[in-house]
C-alpha cells in the first residue's frame, strides 16, 4: 500500500474528529466534580479505575474533604479507607493528600494553570494536567491520551508510537489545534461503545470508511484487509 501523505492524514482524521463531535460532543463530563480540584483528583482516581467507580467514591471523599486546604490535613490512612474499592488505593490516597499539600503550599490552595505546574504535582502526569487545563479552565496545550485515544490512534493508523505520550506528539502533528480539546473525552466514548479492546465493532462503525484498518470484502469467503489476504 503507498504511504499516506500528511495532507490526507490530516484531512481524514478531521473529518473523524468531526463525526465524534456530532456523536458525544453534547455529552457531560463522565466524571462528577465542582471545582478545578476536585477534576484533579477524580482524573488522578480514574487511573485503571472505571468513572463509574470514581464517582461512587468522590462523593464521601468530596464532602469530608472538598478542597485542597481540608485534603492537605487529611490522614493518608483515612482517604484509603474512602477510595478503598479503587484500583491501587493506597499509592491514589498518598498520591491525593500530597497532591492538596503541594497546591497549599505552593499555589496558595489554588489549582495552577500552566502544564508544567499541574505535572509537578504528585499522581498528575500529563494526562491529567491536559484534561484539567481543557475542562477546568477551558486551556488546550495537548491531547490527553488514555489507553481508548491510544488504541483508536494505532487503529487508524495515525501512530506506530510505543508509548502515549509519543502518541501525542504523532496526534498533535495531524489534528489540526482548533480539535485537539474534543478528542479526550469524545474517542473514549467510542472506544467504550464501537472500538473497544477485546473486538473492534466494525460493522456498526460510522467511521469505517476512514480507517485503514477496516475489513474489504472480495468476493465469497474472502476477506482482505490493508495489506494482507484472508480466507476463511
Amino acid at each position: 500500500m503507498p504511504r499516506e501523505s500528511k495532507k490526507s492524514k490530516v484531512a481524514r482524521v478531521s473529518e473523524f474528529c468531526r463525526r465524534m463531535d456530532e456523536l458525544y460532543g453534547r455529552e457531560p463530563s463522565a466524571l462528577d466534580w465542582s471545582t478545578p480540584f476536585q477534576l484533579v483528583i477524580a482524573v488522578l482516581l480514574s487511573a485503571q479505575t472505571t468513572d463509574a467507580a470514581v464517582n461512587a467514591v468522590t462523593p464521601e471523599l468530596f464532602g469530608r474533604w472538598p478542597d485542597a486546604a481540608t485534603m492537605a490535613q487529611a490522614e493518608v490512612g483515612e482517604v484509603a479507607d474512602v477510595i478503598h474499592r479503587l484500583g491501587f488505593f493506597r499509592t491514589k490516597s498518598q498520591h491525593c493528600v500530597a497532591c492538596a499539600q503541594m497546591i497549599v503550599a505552593d499555589y496558595g490552595g489554588e489549582v495552577p494553570r500552566t502544564m508544567g505546574e499541574l505535572v509537578r504535582l504528585p499522581g498528575v502526569g500529563r494526562k491529567t494536567a491536559n484534561i484539567v487545563l481543557n475542562k477546568a479552565f477551558g486551556i488546550v496545550e495537548g491531547i490527553a491520551v488514555d489507553t481508548h485515544v491510544f488504541r483508536i490512534a494505532q487503529r487508524m493508523g495515525l501512530t506506530t508510537a510505543k508509548t502515549p505520550l509519543e502518541a501525542e506528539r504523532d496526534l498533535l502533528a495531524v489534528i489540526p489545534r482548533e480539535l485537539w480539546g474534543g478528542v479526550n473525552s469524545e474517542w473514549i466514548r467510542f472506544g467504550r461503545a464501537t472500538c473497544t479492546a477485546r473486538q473492534a465493532k466494525c460493522d456498526e462503525c460510522p467511521c469505517e470508511d476512514l480507517c485503514p484498518k477496516r475489513p474489504v470484502r472480495h468476493g465469497a469467503g474472502q476477506t482482505k484487509r490493508r495489506g494482507r489476504r484472508t480466507t476463511k
